[in-house]
């Protein structure tokens, strides 16, 4: 396994990525948004996408911005709408965007699932809701249990604190999020971080994504966002 690849620029590490592609976009609402690469994406054209996502963006920053370039078709999240989720609710109304709403416990397990190597799996979560529908039903010691199937991914795209050459992440407080269990379920992992640090350096205590999981990563500086415009 080589060690991930340092890139220049946020347009290099984003590029190659095709039409059609599923990308992991990490972050709980903005933290640990991964700006930098989606502002990449929106540069870099691809199109038809299918985004994997807590939520279906805010405001017009971050994965809204996406979404408002035409370039997603399918949202796959657990929370899409909210008072800064115009772009996405204008978007769903006039069926320019598909919407898969997955329980936010089963969108984080059905990645960790995919990057665990496991098969499907049964979660009683959602039975007897809409959320239910064509799924198949088994029962054990007297409840009903809902089948899963993993999600995996094209690409991820994560935010992470700090990064050492080869790829090992340090994540900052809350802003983790779903990076880890992103990490593992995409063929390719690109990640932005706000230091790049000698191998070695970090405390091996604090890495929660080793290398092997990582492709490219990009040097970034730290941007703080506010939405504004909220409808």
């Amino acid at each position: 396994m080589s060690a991930a690849v340092v890139c220049e620029s946020v347009d290099e590490a984003v590029a190659g990525i095709e039409d059609g592609s599923t990308v992991l976009v990490g972050g709980f609402g903005l933290a640990g948004m991964p700006f930098d690469l989606i502002d990449g994406l929106i540069r870099q054209g691809a199109k038809d996408l299918t985004v994997v996502s807590n939520n279906a963006g805010n405001g017009e920053v971050g994965l809204a911005a996406l979404l408002k370039a035409g370039r997603v078709r399918k949202v796959v999240c657990s929370f899409p709408r909210q008072v800064d989720s115009y772009v996405f609710d204008e978007l769903y109304r006039t069926g320019d965007v598909e919407l898969e709403v997955v329980p936010q416990g089963n969108l984080a397990e059905r990645m960790r699932a995919a990057g665990a190597g496991i098969g499907p799996f049964y979660c009683p979560t959602a039975v007897g809701t809409p959320l239910a529908e064509g799924k198949e039903t088994r029962t054990f010691d007297g409840r009903e249990y809902l089948l899963e199937h993993p999600i995996s991914a094209d690409y991820a795209f994560i935010s992470a604190y700090r990064s050492d050459t080869v790829g090992n992440l340090v994540y900052r407080k809350t802003a983790r999020n779903f990076g880890p269990v992103m990490a593992t379920a995409a063929t390719t992992t690109i990640v932005q971080v706000q230091e790049i640090a000698p191998v070695g350096s970090l405390d091996p205590e604090s890495v929660v994504t080793p290398s092997i999981y990582v492709d490219r990563i990009v040097p970034v500086e730290a941007r703080h966002y506010t939405v504004q415009g909220a409808q």
